[in-house]
């Protein structure tokens, strides 16, 4: 238990932030897992607006460092060529 007040505010912003992050994290994975799907069921154009919707849900992570964006861009990249290998 916090002992002082900016403790106990400190405590509640952190739980508040998590919350949220964890809600952002759940989002893109989410995301990623329906490229992987669309992928697997071979519906290209499914694939085709998944992968630019997980792109921005990556980029927006990366951007609230919430994953790397190293992390980000690897994934993309493994993202896309999972699509492209569908395609051609």
């Amino acid at each position: 238990m916090p002992n002082t007040a900016s403790a106990s505010k400190r405590l509640r912003q952190n739980e508040k932030r998590r919350l949220h992050r964890r809600a952002l994290r759940s989002r893109m994975r989410t995301q990623i897992r329906r490229v992987r799907e669309a992928v697997a069921e071979g519906d290209n154009e499914k694939a085709q607006t998944e992968f630019r919707m997980a792109s921005k849900r990556l980029d927006q992570a990366a951007t609230k460092n919430l994953i790397h964006r190293n992390a980000a861009a690897r994934s993309k990249s493994r993202l896309s060529k999972l699509v492209k290998s569908m395609a051609g």
